[in-house]
């Protein structure tokens, strides 16, 4: 469910108007200028990050999330600190398909197509052994982190075909690579999701044919994030090997500057690779 369009000032809606019409427009300076951007998880601190860079670099960013609340104040930052950019947010519930499918055919007609989908849903469990691991964690794991992957990417798969640009993005752990013990839940659930994401750049490998895909899925990986947040509430701590969210941000931006067919099918490392 839209949540915030029915309650925002008739400015806002009319600037939203004016960007629609944009969105066919051939004028862009860059690649990311008018292109029509989904964000799920978009109300944490890597979603914020992302609305604000995406809508920096021009886009119409399409921003979902579970808590309206925290979705709300995201997108509004995101709005107001770039002067007109069109950025939205829905309450969508990923972990039902219907609503997902709902969510793009609704963002396509409305925008006339989908150049991207960045998949920001996070969530951690673990124990301090694996002998200790409650398959509890696996069970809410597995939902946030692979289950909402598979509706997303079936959901917005034809869009990213049509869009000839289109981008669908995860945001995945080193971890995946070289589990630990006490992280075997959220390892599995992430090296889950990462082939079923993988899984999904073959099909856009084999529909492009002999040309090349028109789509590309991709994989970007961190040790883990860290932001302002965090460092305030631990000045101490060094972080060592953490990405910062605006650099993850920046590095999600970057991809539509590459063609899709170098970064299909690829685990882009952000981090030292194990």
């Amino acid at each position: 469910m839209r949540t915030e369009r029915n309650t925002r000032p008739k400015a806002v809606q009319q600037q939203d108007e004016e960007a629609t019409k944009m969105v066919t427009s051939t004028g862009g300076k860059g690649p990311l200028e008018g292109a029509v951007i989904a964000v799920a998880g978009a109300a944490g601190p890597a979603g914020r990050a992302t609305l604000l860079r995406l809508a920096e670099a021009g886009a119409v960013v399409i921003g979902s999330d579970s808590h309206p609340e925290r979705l709300a104040e995201a997108v509004d930052a995101a709005r107001y600190a770039h002067g007109g950019a069109t950025v939205i947010g829905d309450t969508v519930d990923l972990l039902d398909l219907d609503q997902t499918r709902e969510w793009a055919d609704r963002t396509e007609k409305e925008f006339g197509r989908i150049d991207g989908l960045v998949h920001l849903v996070g969530g951690w469990r673990g124990s301090s052994t694996f002998a200790e691991t409650d398959l509890v964690d696996w069970e809410m794991l597995h939902k946030l982190l692979v289950r909402t992957v598979q509706h997303t990417s079936l959901a917005f798969y034809e869009a990213l075909e049509r869009s000839g640009n289109g981008r669908f993005l995860l945001t995945s752990a080193a971890g995946a690579s070289k589990p630990t013990g006490g992280n075997a839940a959220y390892a599995a659930s992430k090296a889950a999701a990462e082939a079923w994401t993988l899984a999904m750049a073959d099909g856009f490998r084999k529909a492009g044919g002999e040309q090349g895909p028109r789509a590309a899925a991709a994989v970007l990986i961190v040790k883990a994030l860290v932001n302002d947040q965090m460092r305030a509430e631990r000045p101490n701590a060094k972080f060592a090997g953490f990405t910062d969210v605006k650099e993850l941000a920046e590095a999600i931006a970057g991809v539509w500057s590459r063609p899709a067919q170098e970064v299909n099918g690829q685990r882009l490392w952000l981090t030292p690779e194990p």
